[in-house]
């Protein structure tokens, strides 16, 4: 092996993490759940429009919603898989419809 080689090995080695990369645990995370995510990440857009529209921040509506401003900021970040509870504070606190009410025959 050149010296220009072993320098190289040397610098990455100095630079290298000693805790092992999490990057195929969180791909696999992704690819399992992308149906939901998909969903919770327009939820987010959704809110983030009319909490623009409205003029509102993240602790404004942590207070309309009952709950905590972090955990606004992960919805908000549209990777929480939120709950039907969920769902409807916010579409009750920002005026929205997520879920599309359907009329069944009977």
């Amino acid at each position: 092996m050149d010296n220009d080689m072993k320098t190289t090995i040397e610098k990455l080695e100095k630079y290298a993490s000693s805790t092992p990369s999490k990057w195929r645990e969180a791909l696999e995370y992704r690819q399992e759940n992308k149906t939901w995510l998909r969903y919770s990440q327009r939820i987010a857009m959704l809110m983030l429009d009319k909490m623009d529209e409205l003029g509102i921040n993240q602790k404004q509506l942590a207070e309309m919603m009952s709950c905590s401003q972090q955990y606004i900021s992960k919805i908000l970040k549209g990777r929480e898989n939120l709950s039907l509870e969920t769902l409807s504070k916010i579409e009750g606190a920002l005026g929205i419809s997520i879920i599309k009410e359907e009329q069944v025959a009977v």
